[in-house]
């Protein structure tokens, strides 16, 4: 699937090198003796790892948090928990709070108030799945959804409190839902990451508008797409919707790879009006291997297919049936994508094992402006960081992009976890560390007013798991650092 290597190929298609606006986040990449591919491609390109310090970008070291001892973060930062899985509820003693606390974005509410809508990831098999709500439910024998929590910020920084004023079930009996993504127009898109096929089928995105107050009448947004979802991020500017698609590559398991999509919808902001649904291609090169041998802050030109079948007949038996139609007219191959976010015209996203050492690849897609905004041709794809090993950054997940610019990386690896961020500079540091083994952050988004991060601990994903699951706010001097 690699007719010609990659600097060959970049020159006859007139690639070039990032915009110096972006090469500080590309000059992160592999250092030397830590590990990977010796190739010529990413030795000669990629210089030494930035570390960024307290004062110039970081926050410096990180220590047990007095309020919360199961994680660590920097001197001056204050952390409350409003919400722990299989626990009451803080606002409602008799509302049960789910397991597997994963993607989340945080909306304006009412009177003031900051709304999350979170994503329950529980995988329960059919045998034992019941939904965590009983209005509108989608299917009686799936476990998963979304919860909405409503918070009263009150105080300033020193003083500051977060009391949850509502807790409730706002998506009830879908499957698997691990991330997804806010709209401009203030919804959530809950993505499932499965294709099975219980009372109804799975493998949708469903939409829940962050003011409603009850669970939502569950519809699947089916030209969005039937494969193993992760997350999505909107364009602002033309309502065009991105996706990612979290499968590995590894050829020995049948596994094909992950795409990276768009959604072109009929009516922008109207997504059950339906749409087209597209797969990246890297123009000039069909099937296009991103997963090694990359070389950071070179322009790929891109071009975008047709998927016909957005929701294939034997996608509960293939979960890669529509990425095989995408990749047979030469969709570009990612290995397990999942964090997506838009901001400054750009959408971010990063690819979890990606990468020489396999320890994750952060990309951006930069889309054309002027003209038409659903021409095939006319975006840039760009790998802005590679992780040399996982003491650098291990395997990240979900994503976001401070009101200041910075990258919040959310690390579903092994042993201690972090949330690492970037600097626009390219420097990496650590923000939040799990007090010992644990499980994966997710779910980073910031307070519409950019004061506090929100952030959560995932917990067990069976809804009888023992490991419990947090939903964080964490707030302190962000002007100190990158984010």
């Amino acid at each position: 699937m690699r007719s010609m290597d990659r600097r060959t190929f970049l020159r006859r298609a007139g690639g070039a090198l990032l915009a110096p606006s972006l090469a500080g986040l590309a000059a992160c990449g592999r250092e030397p003796g830590s590990g990977g591919s010796t190739s010529a491609f990413t030795s000669a390109a990629a210089p030494p790892v930035r570390r960024a310090v307290a004062g110039q970008g970081g926050y410096g070291a990180l220590a047990v948090s007095a309020e919360t001892p199961e994680i660590l973060v920097p001197a001056g930062f204050r952390v409350t928990r409003v919400s722990s899985t299989a626990h009451p509820s803080l606002a409602d003693p008799s509302f049960i709070v789910p397991n597997a606390v994963d993607g989340m974005a945080a909306f304006p509410g009412p009177d003031g108030t900051v709304r999350l809508v979170r994503n329950h990831e529980i995988t329960d098999g059919a045998r034992v799945a019941r939904p965590f709500g009983s209005l509108n439910v989608y299917d009686a024998r799936a476990g998963g959804g979304t919860t909405t929590v409503e918070l009263a910020i009150r105080g300033d920084r020193a003083n500051r409190t977060v009391e949850v004023l509502l807790e409730f079930p706002s998506l009830n009996g879908t499957h698997t839902n691990c991330a997804g993504g806010p709209t401009p127009w203030g919804s959530w898109l809950s993505c499932e990451e499965i294709t099975v096929e219980r009372d109804r089928p799975h493998g949708y995105i469903f939409e829940v508008p962050s003011r409603s107050d009850r669970a939502v009448e569950p519809v699947p947004l089916v030209a969005m797409g039937r494969f193993v979802h992760e997350a999505i991020a909107v364009d602002a500017a033309t309502g065009i919707v991105y996706e990612t698609e979290d499968i590995r590559y590894r050829t020995s398991d049948g596994l094909p790879g992950a795409g990276f999509y768009r959604f072109i919808p009929n009516r922008p902001g109207e997504l059950r009006a339906g749409g087209r649904l597209q797969m990246l291609a890297v123009l000039g090169e069909p099937a296009y291997f991103t997963v090694t041998a990359q070389i950071p802050g070179a322009v790929l030109p891109v071009t975008w297919i047709d998927i016909d079948e957005p929701d294939p007949a034997n996608a509960a038996d293939d979960p890669s049936a529509m990425f095989r139609e995408g990749l047979s007219k030469g969709g570009a191959i990612f290995h397990r994508l999942e964090g997506c976010w838009f901001w400054d015209d750009t959408i971010y996203f990063d690819a979890t094992e990606g990468g020489d050492a396999a320890a994750g690849q952060v990309w951006q897609y930069r889309p054309p402006r002027g003209g038409d905004p659903t021409a095939r041709e006319g975006g840039e794809l760009a790998l802005i960081f590679e992780s040399p090993g996982r003491d650098v950054l291990d395997c990240p997940d979900n994503l976001c992009v401070s009101p200041r610019g910075g990258l919040v990386l959310c690390e579903d690896g092994q042993d201690i976890q972090f949330i690492r961020g970037l600097t626009r500079e390219g420097a990496i540091f650590d923000l939040v560390q799990t007090n010992g083994p644990g499980s994966e952050f997710a779910g980073a988004t910031f307070s519409p007013d950019g004061e506090i991060l929100f952030f959560n601990i995932q917990g067990s994903t069976t809804s009888d798991g023992p490991e419990p699951g947090f939903t964080y706010a964490m707030w302190g001097p962000w002007e100190g650092g990158a984010l």
